[in-house]
């Protein structure tokens, strides 16, 4: 029973991280149409902020909680502005603009930093289950998956904010006419999935370290993921999140990680195959 447990915590544990990296990329992708390959950057940029910020003494609760979201908030408000904006409606110059960006993030990031590896200690210890132990952090992940998940729903659903960005990328014509700044609601929800990207990176920091180049496995899990989960952004996200965590976790167990992230791989293959629209185009019509 104790092995279990732990079992299904890993099996959760890895179903929340592919949710956590994914859902800023779904919110950009699935309400505004933009592929953002700097994604991972984003990311990467969170988790630079989080250990700058413990180097610093703040609390490292603050600083992998806090800071990063909004350091890349307005990182990525700054870059719709000079960028993005100018490329709405052009997925192919959006992807090369958003890759080249991608680059120059790992450029700058390793002019500054070195090609050497972070360390953000773990704020919590491991927890033991009868014979065994496991990560105490890991649950924390999880309930932070959850609230991320929970907060973008309840945005998107409840609050002004989410009934003005849904409305401007169904019909951003209409909206306009009835007296709505488009560009700016282009602008926060830009900014709004920077944001998550930061807070996954954050939080993300002390089980993966931080590196430069660490984005670019980022961003090939949550591309995955989000194409897998079809149009609707939140409902997708979780539906692909853990149809393919569980299955990278299957293969990772009966083998070993390399041969998980195979697997994965072959699942979205298999998946986008016989759903072209993804999970949510073909089960989850007109959810969030």
């Amino acid at each position: 029973m104790d092995l279990a447990i732990v079992v299904a915590i890993d099996f959760v544990y890895a179903v929340a991280t592919l949710a956590l990296i994914s859902v800023g990329l779904a919110i950009v992708f699935g309400m505004m149409r933009i592929i953002n390959l700097a994604h991972g950057e984003f990311m990467v940029i969170g988790s630079y902020s989080a250990s700058v910020a413990i180097h610093h003494h703040v609390n490292i609760w603050i600083a992998i909680l806090l800071v990063p979201p909004a350091t890349v908030a307005v990182i990525g408000a700054g870059i719709e502005r000079l960028v993005i904006r100018h490329l709405y409606g052009r997925m192919v110059e959006t992807m090369l603009a958003t890759w080249g960006l991608s680059l120059f993030i790992v450029g700058g990031l390793t002019m500054v930093f070195g090609d050497m590896t972070e360390g953000v200690p773990t704020p919590l210890p491991g927890i033991t289950i009868g014979a065994y132990q496991t990560s105490g952090y890991s649950l924390f992940v999880i309930a932070m998956a959850c609230a991320a998940v929970a907060g973008v729903y309840v945005v998107l659903r409840t609050s002004r904010l989410g009934l003005l960005a849904r409305g401007t990328m169904q019909n951003a014509e209409m909206a306009a006419a009835l007296g709505t700044d488009t560009s700016r609601i282009y602008a926060v929800t830009f900014a709004f999935g920077a944001a998550l990207a930061g807070f996954a990176g954050g939080i993300l920091a002390p089980v993966s370290g931080v590196f430069p180049s660490i984005g670019g496995s980022y961003i090939g899990r949550a591309f995955i993921t989000v194409i897998g989960g079809g149009a609707a952004p939140l409902v997708g996200t979780v539906t692909a999140s853990t149809v393919f965590g569980i299955i990278n976790q299957i293969a990772t167990f009966a083998t070993n990680p390399v041969y998980g992230e195979v697997a994965l791989l072959l699942a979205a293959i298999v998946l986008i195959r016989l759903l072209p629209q993804g999970i949510t185009g073909r089960f989850f019509r007109g959810s969030p």
